[in-house]
């Protein structure tokens, strides 16, 4: 039977995460944490980290190595506003990425936890990899897109969160790493998964209809997608009509393809097949496109799509395509990629922009886009950053100041 979101409501939630500042890794080994810091703090020189919004956490906390993947929600109650960030981070001692959570009144400045999450109002560390040894997410575990199924105010009783994730196991796979250049790691295995909360900070884990616990496996031999499968970005498009956007590497064309499936309940899916392929010779990204984050359109219902367009020398920059309904024709908007790297020499993403992620927003006469991006840098450091683009048109996006 398929599960609806009201009942979803009746499960129970839970977390393996005890309170304070001690709290045990995927292996259940705990370690030490230092107390929740206020706010994100960047660390590198005013001139280089112009566009960092929110850097790496203090020495011991359970982000401390490594973050990326932001998922931006904007809610608006009756007397104010609130930002929500989920996003992907490990510690010096991590095996492998889990997610947490930060909470902003303007999208700027962040408050962050050090651990994980204690309650309902923290903020800090909210989801494990999973300690079932037959799961799909045993390694690491990284967020794509967070839904409210039963209301669009996050102070409304009875809003259930929906969070599709990209879990990975141990097996490595012989493709290219998702990476920048000579800092990508290897690829790992990888599913879509889905986890509901009453919060956003306390997860429970929807069992799809793979073994694995995953939402769907990758396809046959010789089909597009038959290695993996990573960032189910999914759209709420009407009652009954969920589209997801998921990338692969095609072993047949040797590029990372972008493809869609499509659900009634958000649980069951059906795949029907690329929607985006690599671009032109000497493209920005004709080894591929990955990635991919969409929005609805507020005024006209049409769909934009930023994506991680992937060159042959495996730079990262971020292009932008767009479709009338979300299920075909997508038609890149430009040649040239709509955002790139810095060109500052010691710039904090001078190495790659990715992950991006598309928000509209809309105040009285005031409209503006906002890109949330994972920044790379010296030596693999990643940081998450915002650019504007000005006016309801996609122009030019320039890094926050």
């Amino acid at each position: 039977m398929a599960m609806t979101p009201s009942l979803l409501l009746s499960l129970s939630f839970s977390t393996n995460n005890p309170k304070g500042c001690s709290f045990p890794d995927r292996r259940g080994r705990f370690t030490t944490r230092s107390a929740p810091l206020p706010f994100s703090t960047p660390a590198a020189s005013a001139s280089s980290r112009v566009g960092m919004v929110f850097d790496i956490g203090p020495a011991c906390s359970w982000d401390s190595r490594d973050i990326g993947s932001p998922v931006v929600k904007r809610y608006l109650g009756d007397d104010e506003e609130r930002w929500l960030m989920w996003y992907h981070g490990s510690g010096e001692d991590a095996d492998g990425d889990s997610i947490g959570m930060a909470v902003s009144k303007d999208g700027i400045h962040w408050k962050r936890g050090a651990a994980a999450v204690s309650s309902s109002d923290d903020v800090g560390q909210v989801m494990l990899c999973s300690s079932d040894w037959w799961a799909f997410d045993t390694s690491s575990i990284r967020p794509s897109e967070v839904l409210i199924m039963s209301s669009d105010k996050l102070t409304a009783s009875g809003a259930v969160y929906w969070l599709y994730y990209t879990g990975f196991n141990q097996e490595k796979l012989d493709v290219p790493g998702e990476g920048a250049g000579d800092i990508s790691r290897p690829q790992l295995m990888s599913l879509p998964g889905l986890a509901i909360s009453q919060d956003g900070r306390y997860w429970a884990r929807i069992e799809g209809e793979h073994h694995s616990g995953a939402l769907f496996d990758v396809g046959s031999e010789g089909e597009w997608d038959s290695l993996y499968v990573a960032s189910p970005q999914v759209v709420y498009h009407g009652r009954g009509d969920l589209r997801m956007y998921y990338h692969s590497f095609d072993q047949r064309n040797m590029q990372y393809a972008i493809g869609i499936a499509r659900s009634g309940d958000g649980i069951r899916w059906v795949k029907l097949g690329k929607v985006l392929c690599g671009g032109a010779a000497r493209s920005f990204d004709q080894a591929g496109v990955r990635n991919a984050h969409v929005v609805r359109n507020q005024k006209d219902g049409s769909y934009l799509m930023v994506y991680e367009g992937v060159s042959m020398d495996g730079r990262i920059h971020i292009g932008l395509a767009a479709s009338s309904d979300g299920l075909k024709d997508w038609r890149r908007c430009r040649d040239e990629a709509i955002f790139k790297p810095s060109t500052h020499e010691e710039g904090w993403d001078n190495r790659g922009v990715s992950a991006p992620c598309l928000l509209q927003v809309m105040d009285g006469g005031r409209e503006e886009w906002r890109l949330y991006y994972t920044g790379i840098g010296k030596n693999g450091r990643t940081s998450i950053g915002m650019a504007v683009s000005e006016g309801p048109e996609i122009s030019n996006f320039n890094r926050w100041v």
